[in-house]
């Protein structure tokens, strides 16, 4: 046999390789956005940034050292330059991908970084398998904007697994209902009507607000929010406020809750602070044809009678009344159970009255 030359020898001792190959290797050098890799081949493998990586624009000198070990896939024996370019990414992917299909079969909870926000949903990767979550599974409730999760850890689970269609789904939504539902029947164990409990205030609407109570939530009736008058329930709440509120009522799955404790009712004391042929300050709350409501404080009103506003004749009340005026009145009637007051300014007027009719009937019987 016949003397081979050096360069048949180092031939000889030098691996072949095939495109869709899987090689190790280690790294000789690493720039930016390139791995040098020696892969006992008489050319050395290459990787470049969008080859290693989804995650764009990434440092590879921070991702990897010279003298690491790795392995990659090959693309290409010869990339036109007489270099092997090789793929990590599509390797950890093939990877990642019966990582998944694991965690499909097993209903495995998962827990990646949001990668991006798209449109109509969000994008996460794992080992870089890219997995989409649609919008419609990312919350147990509609969000408006999904920009809020960009780069935020969440968990999900796989609900749909077709790499071939490079179709896999991601489910938060099932997660988020299940732990509410988890929540709900905790809650439910434990509270009864005549609790006071603590809420965050999670929506606000004309007619009330509703109170995250941990678990379910709870409707604040604006007829509930205080013992006096509530106008707009969005000037007095805010989304994220922390209240104590009473157990009203539960129907089901239905919680009615209340700021009017017991313990804080004004008509506990009204007896004794608006007791008959008393003088009273009040302001007017509102009118009808018959008399005008005086609100003595929160959660007390007196009826002002038309007949009682003057000595003179009065029509209606708002000829010679508006709301928010202050009047003094004289309390003629109190009655505790069906918790009514009266009123008359008339009354305070007709002493003075009678004193000067008598006064003209003796003159003129002089």
């Amino acid at each position: 046999m016949s003397e081979m030359s050096f360069e048949q020898l180092l031939e000889e001792s030098l691996v072949t390789i095939h495109n869709g190959e899987v090689v190790e290797g280690t790294i000789i050098g690493v720039k930016e956005d390139e791995i040098i890799l020696n892969i006992g081949y008489k050319a050395d493998g290459i990787i470049t940034r969008s080859e290693y990586t989804n995650t764009p624009n990434v440092d590879l000198t921070t991702q990897v050292s010279v003298g690491d070990k790795m392995q990659a896939k090959v693309l290409k024996v010869n990339d036109g330059e007489g270099q092997v370019l090789l793929t990590y990414k599509r390797l950890a992917a093939e990877k990642g991908n019966k990582r998944l299909e694991e965690a499909f079969n097993n209903k495995e909870v998962l827990k990646a970084k949001v990668a991006s926000v798209l449109n109509g949903g969000l994008s996460v990767i794992i080992d870089e398998a890219r997995i989409f979550i649609p919008a419609s599974l990312v919350s147990d409730s509609y969000e408006k904007n999904l920009e809020k999760y960009a780069g935020q850890e969440i968990e999900f689970v796989i609900s749909e697994f077709n790499p071939k269609r490079r179709r896999i789904i991601g489910d938060r939504k099932q997660l988020l209902v299940a732990k509410k539902a988890e929540l709900q029947k905790d809650l439910f164990a434990k509270i009864s009507a005549g609790m006071t409990v603590e809420g965050t205030v999670k929506n606000v609407t004309d007619f009330g607000a509703f109170i995250d109570l941990g678990g379910a939530d709870g409707l604040l009736h604006i007829s509930e929010m205080s013992w006096g008058r509530v106008e707009n329930p969005k000037k007095v709440f805010k989304v994220g406020d922390t209240i104590k509120v009473l157990i009203k009522e539960i129907q089901g799955d239905k919680i009615a809750l209340s700021l009017k404790f017991p313990e804080e009712n004004p008509w506990k004391k009204a007896e004794a602070n608006y007791a008959v042929d008393s003088v009273v300050t009040g302001t007017v709350a509102r009118m009808t044809d018959f008399g005008a409501f005086i609100e003595l404080e929160p959660g007390v009103d007196a009826l002002l009678h038309v007949s009682q506003i003057s000595k003179d004749h009065v029509e209606k009340p708002s000829d010679v009344l508006k709301v928010g005026q202050e009047v003094t009145a004289k309390v003629v009637d109190f009655n505790s159970d069906e918790k009514k007051i009266s009123l008359s300014v008339k009354a305070l007027e007709a002493p003075s009255e009678e004193v000067s009719e008598k006064s003209e009937e003796t003159t003129t019987e002089e």
